[in-house]
């Protein structure tokens, strides 16, 4: 497939554009999501006890504002922008890889190799945005400690306290969570195979491409049900990092010392509740943040291809 690898750019450059419009409709939720799988239900946080999602929307914005509610936006906005737009860079790159010039399309097992590869440079590229969002959005009124004061702020004084390593906090649950990448490219792959033969058997299409065939409502479904699968089986990782990733105590003491410490406590205070703390939020974010990153990304892409052929045939 000779012209799969001229794709890169844009593959990249349509992830970036996805991901960006993703966060800037759906970061509040994000917001009530970290600071309930932070949140062990024992009392002596710093962090308000909220009863449920709604609860917790409101009660951030009548005692925080809107401030509040989007708190950490610009590591969130950033961090997603460059994270995707590296992750389909990536994929894109494995992908074509692996098809070394055959025509044939690529197994479930070829998915899975691609994503977790991506996935894992981008994780490690990556942690330290997400850290400085993690804080930034635990950060309340209650805080003990002194607030960081914006992005810059929170890089500086964390380097300052804690030094550079402090940056790389809940790189195992992240790298562990590239299984959540995995899982959610390798089923979206595999639906969107199903679809592109059930749609073309119905409509007896001669289209020569999935891009003819399939719609923006099919890439929203596709990417909504393979984001609740990889939720779903992946979720207690995402709580153990944002616990790890929390700010230590103004003693400089941290709450949890390690993965396997955040993954005993909760087991021992909370039992398997405590490793879906959130998911209700979670999924009421996630949903349609994959929904909507995919139609993005597969109309950013064809607005792409359509531009360069233009070009092309004007040449």
């Amino acid at each position: 497939m000779p012209g799969v690898e001229k794709w890169n750019w844009e593959n990249a450059a349509a992830g970036a554009l996805s991901g960006f419009s993703t966060v800037a409709i759906l970061h509040p939720l994000d917001v009530v999501r970290t600071r309930f799988q932070v949140s062990d239900g024992r009392g002596g946080s710093y962090l308000p006890l909220y009863r449920n999602t709604a609860h917790a929307i409101y009660s951030i914005g009548r005692t925080e504002g809107l401030r509040g509610l989007y708190a950490g936006f610009y590591p969130a906005v950033f961090g997603s922008t460059v994270s995707w737009g590296l992750y389909f860079f990536f994929y894109s790159r494995a992908k074509t890889r692996y098809i070394k010039g055959s025509d044939q399309q690529l197994s479930p097992g070829h998915h899975i190799a691609a994503a977790a590869e991506a996935g894992s440079l981008v994780c490690l590229l990556t942690n330290p945005i997400w850290l400085v969002k993690t804080r930034l959005q635990l950060q309340t009124p209650f805080n003990q400690n002194h607030p960081y004061v914006g992005f810059s702020d929170a890089v500086r004084t964390i380097f300052k306290e804690e030094g550079w390593r402090a940056f790389y906090k809940g790189i195992g649950s992240g790298l562990f969570l590239v299984s959540h990448a995995a899982i959610q490219f390798c089923a979206y792959e595999e639906l969107r195979k199903i679809a592109v033969n059930i749609k073309g058997r119905r409509e007896r299409t001669d289209a020569k491409n999935d891009d003819e065939i399939l719609n923006s409502f099919d890439y929203a479904i596709l990417g909504g049900a393979s984001k609740v699968a990889a939720i779903l089986l992946t979720y207690p990782s995402q709580v153990i990092r944002a616990r790890i990733q929390q700010r230590p105590s103004s003693d400089g003491i941290p709450k949890y010392l390690d993965s396997w410490h955040a993954l005993s406590e909760t087991a021992r205070f909370e039992g398997a509740r405590g490793f879906y703390r959130g998911i209700t939020s979670s999924l009421l974010k996630n949903i349609p943040s994959a929904s909507i990153t995919f139609v993005m990304y597969e109309n950013f892409l064809k607005l792409f291809k359509v531009s360069q052929k233009t070009d092309s045939a004007r040449a």
